[in-house]
């Protein structure tokens, strides 16, 4: 679409005369599973592989989280050679990383094509830091600026001894009721 001053992009973004759609740099983010079966010591590998994608593509890098075993929520379902095989668990991870729009679209079929991984996810994001935080529950003081009252005891009756006749007497009126 072409306005007065530029091009549109598909997003709405107004872009000069000189910014054509393959030069515009994005920000995008990958996030991965992959198969639990794999070794630690050949995550490397599959990792090397992705990031060797975005960079014959021209991508540069802004920040990774290296892949680690988490519980899924839910099992997922993946082909393993002929047959159907569900895991609970895989090795999350992810990249951050800025280039051309058609990188996207590359490293979409490069991830699609990787045996090793049973999801993957390709989105456009933003450069600041947006990950939340994960803190463990922490006990926390509680400050009270009045001091806590002592509750008030219970005090048990104590009683004169009662005689054989006071005690049938009693059990008589609760019987008779």
């Amino acid at each position: 679409m072409k306005t007065s001053d530029g091009v549109v992009d598909e997003e709405g973004m107004e872009m000069n005369e000189t910014d054509a759609p393959e030069t515009v740099l994005r920000i995008y983010e990958i996030g991965y599973q992959i198969t639990p079966a794999l070794k630690e010591e050949d995550l490397e590998k599959i990792v090397g592989g992705i990031r060797s994608v975005v960079e014959q593509a021209g991508g540069s890098f802004i920040a990774e989280g290296a892949p680690s075993m988490m519980k899924l929520a839910y099992p997922m379902p993946a082909r393993e050679g002929e047959k159907n095989v569900e895991y609970d668990r895989g090795y999350f991870g992810w990249i951050k990383f800025e280039a051309k729009i058609e990188v996207a679209g590359t490293l979409e079929i490069a991830l699609k094509q990787n045996a090793n991984l049973f999801r993957y996810i390709v989105f456009q994001t933003v450069r600041e830091d947006t990950r939340a935080k994960m803190k463990a529950p922490q006990l926390r003081e509680v400050k009270r600026t009045e001091p806590l009252k002592a509750a008030p005891r219970r005090v048990e009756e104590s009683a004169a001894p009662i005689s054989e006749e006071q005690l049938a007497k009693a059990i008589e009126d609760i019987t008779a009721e």
